[in-house]
């Protein structure tokens, strides 16, 4: 079982929509932006050295289900762990939390697939990649 991180998330006003809510596109920019932090800071593989090593991640797959609002006054923690890989695929679980009282504004999964920077095309993830990320 791969460990479950976490990133703390300020909703900012323009994460609003015309419903007074986070607009559910920004629920991916949230996942994203945690995601960013916690190969820096958990992982200790930034994306930096992902590119600079001639690779890159895409979206490949998001399932989200959405389960209540997060509102303008809302603080969000996202935790994300790792489920497994296969191939090219990173499968990654996620939660976004409200930190004020611990409710779950929505969970889902998102494939990553793994791209040569050179070509463009999906690679498979190397060994050593795989090593670092068991934590």
């Amino acid at each position: 079982m791969y460990s479950i991180f976490e990133t703390e998330i300020t909703v900012r006003p323009d994460d609003i929509d015309m419903n007074n809510h986070v607009h559910y596109s920004r629920y991916l920019d949230y996942i994203l932006m945690a995601r960013y932090d916690q190969m820096k800071k958990d992982y200790k593989v930034s994306m930096e050295e992902f590119v600079e090593q001639g690779y890159s991640w895409v979206a490949s797959q998001v399932n989200i289900i959405y389960e209540r609002p997060i509102l303008l006054k809302d603080r969000v923690t996202v935790r994300t762990q790792l489920q497994s890989f296969q191939g090219a695929v990173a499968m990654v679980n996620f939660w976004i939390v409200k930190s004020d009282g611990g409710k779950l504004a929505a969970q889902g999964e998102v494939n990553y697939t793994m791209i040569s920077i050179k070509s463009g095309r999906a690679t498979r993830i190397p060994d050593e990649i795989i090593k670092k990320y068991q934590v």
